[in-house]
Formats: C-alpha cells, sequence, structure tokens
C-alpha cells in the first residue's frame, strides 16, 4: 500500500475520532434531560478507535493521532521517514472535522463558538480547573500508558484479533480519568482541528497538548521497548 494512500486513510480515521469525540462531547454531553455526559463521551472517543481499528487498521495501522506515530516511532514499530505524512494528514482530518463540526452545531439557535467546541485548555480553561502545570503532567502520563497499551496490545506475543477492543477501552478510560482536567488531549489533532476553529485562547494554549503528549509517546515508547524486550 502507497505512502499517499496510507496518508489519506488515516486523514479519514482521524476525521472520524475527532467528528464523533469531539461531535459527542459539542453535540450530547449536555442536551436537555437525555445528555450523555462525561461517560458518554469517554466512550464515544474510545468507540471511534475502536471502530476505526476494524476498518482501518490493516491499511494504515490506525494510528490516528501523531503522538501514537511517534510513540510507534520510538518503539521500533513504525519508521521515521514516512511520520511527517502521517502527522500532516492527521492534522488535516482533525481539522476538517472541527470545521465539519462548527457548521452543524451552529445551526442551532444560541450556539455560541465561545463555549470551546470540546477544545483542550488549562487554567480557566480547563473543566476543572486545573493549572498548567496539572495539565501538563496529566497528558504526558496519560499519552504514556496510552502508547504502552497499543505497543502492548499489538506485540506479536498478545492474542491475535483483540487489539483493537483494549485501544478503544484504554482511550476510555483515559479520558474518565482526564476530561476534568484538560478535556482530555493525548492528540495533537484532536486538539488542532477546535483550536483552529475556536482561535483565541485555544491557539495560546495549544502548545502544550502537542509538547505534553509527544514527550509522552517517547516515554511510553521507550517504556515499552524495555519492558517487551526478552531477556537473553
Amino acid at each position: 500500500m502507497s505512502l499517499f494512500k496510507r496518508s489519506a486513510t488515516e486523514l479519514v480515521g482521524t476525521f472520524w475520532l475527532v467528528l464523533g469525540g469531539c461531535g459527542s462531547a459539542v453535540l450530547a454531553a449536555a442536551f436537555p434531560d437525555v445528555g450523555i455526559g462525561l461517560l458518554g463521551v469517554s466512550l464515544a472517543f474510545g468507540l471511534t478507535v475502536l471502530t476505526m481499528a476494524f476498518a482501518i487498521g490493516h491499511i494504515s495501522g490506525c494510528h490516528l493521532n501523531p503522538a501514537v506515530s511517534l510513540g510507534l516511532v520510538v518503539g521500533g514499530r513504525f519508521p521515521a521517514k514516512e511520520l511527517p505524512a502521517y502527522i500532516i494528514a492527521q492534522v488535516i482530518g482533525g481539522v476538517i472535522a472541527a470545521a465539519l463540526l462548527y457548521f452543524i452545531a451552529s445551526g442551532k439557535p444560541g450556539f455560541d463558538l465561545a463555549s470551546g467546541l470540546a477544545s483542550n485548555g488549562y487554567g480557566e480553561h480547563s473543566p476543572g480547573g486545573y493549572s498548567m502545570v496539572s495539565g501538563f503532567v496529566c497528558e504526558l502520563v496519560m499519552t504514556a500508558m496510552f502508547v504502552l497499551i497499543i505497543l502492548g496490545a499489538t506485540d506479536k506475543r498478545a492474542p491475535a484479533g483483540l487489539a483493537p477492543i483494549a485501544i478503544g477501552l484504554g482511550l476510555t478510560l483515559i479520558h474518565l480519568i482526564s476530561i476534568p482536567v484538560t478535556n482530555t488531549s493525548v492528540n495533537p489533532a484532536r486538539s488542532t482541528g477546535p483550536a483552529l476553529i475556536v482561535g483565541g485562547w485555544a491557539i495560546q494554549q495549544l502548545w502544550m497538548f502537542w509538547v505534553a503528549p509527544l514527550l509522552g509517546a517517547v516515554v511510553g515508547g521507550v517504556l515499552y521497548r524495555w519492558l517487551g524486550k526478552e531477556d537473553n
């Protein structure tokens, strides 16, 4: 499969992740009387990865996330020379999804973009008012564990065919833990899409949702490479 086609597949997959995950937060989380809440949004993000892993995992590997792609490079599972193409495609997919979500959401009377379009943030823009330091550490650790789960679940020694379930549930758990802290990123492409639409504070704080997840990905990749190495 050509790099172009695999990158295009990553674009589609990341589009689905951002539309499904952020869409559930914007359109359904607080819907009157029957809102899905934090649990529903967490599950929605997990389901986007689970469904795409089965749908496109055999085509592109279903990274859907620049941090995951970097973690796989560090873990020795993905060639570094293909990393830029994947990251560009993932970011484009996230931006397209955010733009579509904005178009859909703005069709409701009273919609206000100031609500954030599920953007990630810290300080006054953290759902729970958590500090920048708390948010940074949370994003780093959650991304490291996510990469660890992915590398472990896709290891040739792991049970065959179950990786998408473990990865999807792993992302669900991560959201259950960290939505109150940063609205959960662990994915620079997921953060970039809404931030570019919202502008202002969301763009000013976007740096953290690139730096912390990418550092976490390196930690996760290095850690699994050591843990998973068979002793001689």
